[in-house]
C-alpha cells in the first residue's frame, strides 16, 4: 500500500502544446499567457509542468528587486 501511494503522489503532469484547451488551462494553472509558455517549454526543452513551474519561479525571484541589490553587491 505504501508503495502505491509513494507512485501516486510522483505522478508527472505533462503539458500538450498541440491542445489549445491544454494550452490555455495550463497557462492559467501558472498564472501566464500561452505564448510565455511555448517560450519556457522551448527554453527548457519539457513540457513537465513541475519543471516549468520550477522555472518560473525562479524567474520570479531573480526579477525581484532584493535578489538584484543582492547581484549588484557582488
Amino acid at each position: 500500500m505504501e508503495y502505491q501511494l509513494n507512485s501516486m503522489n510522483a505522478r508527472k503532469e505533462f503539458i500538450e502544446l498541440a491542445d489549445e484547451q491544454d494550452r490555455n488551462y495550463w497557462a492559467a494553472r501558472l498564472g501566464i499567457s500561452t505564448e510565455k509558455l511555448k517560450s519556457v517549454v522551448k527554453a527548457l526543452h519539457s513540457m513537465e509542468f513541475s519543471k516549468l513551474k520550477e522555472h518560473l519561479m525562479m524567474e520570479k525571484v531573480k526579477s525581484g528587486s532584493a535578489y538584484q541589490r543582492f547581484v549588484n553587491q557582488q
